[in-house]
């Protein structure tokens, strides 16, 4: 008995590394051909999340602008005057206003 699993042992050691290769094989068709958890969808995921942080970071940017502007507004009057000259086209009643189109 003790000859024979010897031999198993020596057998064992001998093809361990088909075990290995065969776990190795299977992961990687996991990874490629499974439709939950597969490269191509991890690779798509990862391009929607970068352009969806860009969109973050552009909508932050204009959110600090207005912010600027409201913050402009609240406490200064020459900046309220300019942007009522220049957005609204107010004047004051002795001024003549002029408004050149660019085509």
């Amino acid at each position: 008995m003790s000859k024979k699993i010897k031999r198993f042992n020596f057998w064992i050691r001998r093809k361990s590394h088909l075990a290995v290769i065969s776990i190795g094989a299977l992961v990687i068709a996991l990874l490629f051909l499974n439709e939950d958890a597969s490269w191509e969808h991890n690779m798509e995921y990862q391009e929607k999340i970068k352009s969806l942080n860009e969109q973050i970071r552009a909508c932050n940017d204009s959110a600090e602008y207005y912010r600027r502007q409201r913050e402009k507004l609240l406490t200064g009057t020459a900046e309220l005057e300019q942007i009522a000259r220049e957005e609204y086209r107010m004047q004051k009643p002795t001024e003549d206003v002029y408004v050149i189109k660019k085509r």
